[in-house]
């Protein structure tokens, strides 16, 4: 269980917030109060309040941010604006919850025998939804989507997302020291501080040491953190002036030595393969590489149903590098099959909440799937409407800003956002094996709409984001690009 400080954390974040947003321009207020509570608020920790979704670390980092920017700069926040294809998307992913919920009313029952006479008792039983839950799972959703709206609004300028890739490298390096320590150790940090192990220990063990996990939700979690983090660096390296060059090519080792620490393959594999990308290409190759993996996350759920993925050839390879991660994957792919099965039998909206996407043995109600990746999860509970909605607004920077250089002159597009979007779609690909999906995840997808929509629509948009001085937030204007803290 958590102890108390856990919980004063949780109470306390709005006050830090409030304090970031005094002493910080506008970009990196909401930067730093979205990833700081990432990176320091306790992990499964919440406040279970009534007709709202859980408040946890993710939303009350997320209604903080979102509460100062509302009260400090208004005017400059914009919700429903942009292309017809935006809207949708946006309307989907909150509305389509509503025939998700009604079409799930009735309680899934599980019935049991007695081994002397043929009578049947209910064993266990899910609760069906009810209309209480619809405002809930709406508000949950519109939580959700608030750092995409943010991210839009206030980061889309060259500011606003440099301040969103140092902010990945200048976390990474705080949280590499604890990071090592735990390789060596052992994950104790959340168990010290918060009182409580956020996962299952076994799990953390790898070889003749250990997973680090901090305060995130579990090792796969912070080694992928440590993948975007590299990421970054990298693109700060090649933006860099030459001076900081040297200094910039050591934070990026650096970093790719405590990712190679984090024991996760997937996501050293993706640091190896990525890292020089960032660091030799340009970025229209960028963003064509991004696409391809992004159509490639988005295609993922049909490509499994007609059996076009050679998932035995992936398992094979696996096990050629280590037998542990391979019967991992292995595991992953056959509870997949089962909860696709699942899945398909309400595929337009899903099986809503309270576990009723996943198999349950149909005496005891005993759970028989664990879901990992973020994809079946989002299709299991809210279906195709739910699937299209959220990876569809994933990846929809990434489109169109592959659509915008086709005509845009390269040096009126910020380098920061090739690497942005590299980031993006990585995670994309990722979610396809974890739940890895966070809200800065999403602050940085809304930067990239923004930026492209501020290339298309460049007067209008200037018009729309015209701050006025205020000294509430450092007197300065938000767009004006602060000086660089590392």
């Amino acid at each position: 269980m958590p102890n108390a400080l856990a919980y004063t954390m949780l109470m306390i974040w709005p006050l830090v917030t409030l304090a970031l947003f005094r002493r910080m321009p506008i970009e990196r207020a909401i930067v730093w109060t979205m990833l700081g509570g990432y990176l320091l608020l306790p992990p499964v920790a919440n406040f279970d309040l009534p007709l709202v979704p859980a408040m946890n670390k993710y939303s009350i980092a997320t209604l903080s941010a979102f509460a100062m920017c509302c009260i400090l700069a208004p005017d400059k926040l914009r919700i429903w604006h942009g292309s017809i294809i935006v809207r949708i998307l946006l309307l989907l992913f909150v509305l389509g919850v509503i025939p998700t919920v009604l079409n799930n009313r009735e309680p899934i029952v599980f019935e049991a025998i007695t081994n002397s006479a043929p009578i049947h008792f209910v064993s266990f039983f899910i609760p069906g939804l009810s209309l209480r839950d619809v405002l809930s799972v709406m508000i949950g959703q519109i939580i959700v989507l608030l750092p995409f709206l943010l991210g839009r609004s206030y980061l889309a300028t060259e500011t606003g997302m440099r301040e969103a890739l140092l902010a990945l490298v200048i976390g990474a390096l705080f949280y590499s020291l604890p990071a090592i320590i735990e390789t060596l150790i052992g994950p104790i940090i959340n168990i010290k501080i918060y009182g409580f192990f956020q996962h299952d220990f076994r799990q953390m063990i790898r070889g003749n040491g250990f997973r680090p996990v901090v305060f995130l939700h579990h090792g796969l979690w912070m080694a992928f953190f440590f993948v975007t983090a590299v990421l970054a660096a990298a693109a700060l390296f090649r933006t860099s002036a030459q001076k900081d060059r040297m200094r910039w090519g050591l934070i990026v080792f650096y970093i790719l030595i405590v990712l190679r620490a984090c024991k996760s393959l997937a996501s050293w594999s993706y640091g190896l393969a990525l890292t020089p990308l960032v660091l030799f290409l340009g970025k229209k190759t960028l963003i064509r590489i991004s696409v391809a993996m992004a159509l490639l996350a988005v295609s993922y759920p049909m490509l499994r149903n007609a059996e076009l993925l050679p998932l035995d050839k992936m398992v094979a390879f696996a096990e050629r590098i280590d037998e542990d991660r391979a019967q991992s994957l292995e595991f992953r792919f056959d509870n997949e099959e089962q909860l696709l099965a699942r899945a398909g039998e309400k595929r337009i909206f899903g099986w809503g909440g309270w576990g009723r996407n996943f198999v349950h043995d149909p005496r005891t109600g005993e759970r028989r799937t664990i879901p990992d990746g973020n994809w079946i999860i989002v299709f299991g509970t809210f279906g195709w409407i739910g699937y299209i909605a959220q990876m569809g607004l994933l990846s929809l920077p990434i489109l169109v800003l592959f659509g915008q250089m086709q005509t845009q002159r390269q040096d009126e597009m910020s380098p920061y956002a090739a690497p942005i979007v590299l980031i993006l779609a990585v995670t994309m690909i990722d979610m396809l094996i974890n739940d890895t999906l966070t809200p800065y995840t999403w602050l940085c997808a809304g930067a990239v709409l923004g930026h492209v929509e501020s290339l298309r629509y460049p007067s209008g948009h200037a018009q729309r984001n015209r701050l006025r001085k205020d000294p509430v937030i450092g007197g300065t204007r938000a767009t004006e690009r602060p000086k660089s803290i590392l």
